[in-house]
């Protein structure tokens, strides 16, 4: 499941999302995170900015990023998938460093988890519609899948 995160909202690069996600974030630090201080969530993966990989929950355990979510009839997706979030807001583009990091990694899951596919790959609005919109209108779909596409052919 692919998502979007920034921490201050709109701002990269600033460590916030590595916080929030090991539950370190500081209430204080700005306006914004007084309203989401009580929040318990994190991802397999972030992809920040410039294509940098970081990894916060192994793929076999559940992580806390989808919510209250359905996908194909089936409730709490966070028991089923692993969340990848990319850096980012629902209306900026997403770096070209980005989508390669992602192609690869989407590439790696689906060798390695037969279960996948890539018509299995969503966004959280997609299991979630209504109540999240990301990985938003700036997420190129068809470029992502272009390159995926490319990415398992070559292999």
């Amino acid at each position: 499941m692919i998502h979007n995160i920034s921490l201050p909202p709109g701002e990269f690069g600033t460590g916030c999302v590595d916080e929030l996600f090991c539950n370190k974030l500081d209430a204080n630090a700005h306006p914004f995170f007084a309203s989401i201080e009580h929040l318990r969530v994190s991802a397999h993966l972030l992809i920040e900015r410039e294509g940098t990989l970081r990894q916060y929950v192994p793929f076999g355990k559940q992580a806390w990023h989808a919510g209250l979510s359905n996908y194909e009839g089936r409730e709490r997706c966070n028991e089923f998938s692993i969340g990848i979030e990319l850096e980012g807001t629902d209306d900026l583009e997403f770096t070209d460093q980005q989508y390669a990091t992602l192609t690869e990694v989407s590439a790696l899951l689906l060798n390695r988890y037969p279960g996948l596919s890539q018509e299995r790959i969503v966004g959280h609005s997609d299991i979630a519609p209504g109540r999240k919109t990301d990985p938003g209108p700036c997420f190129d779909w068809d470029l992502y899948k272009s390159m995926l596409a490319q990415q398992l052919e070559n292999e």
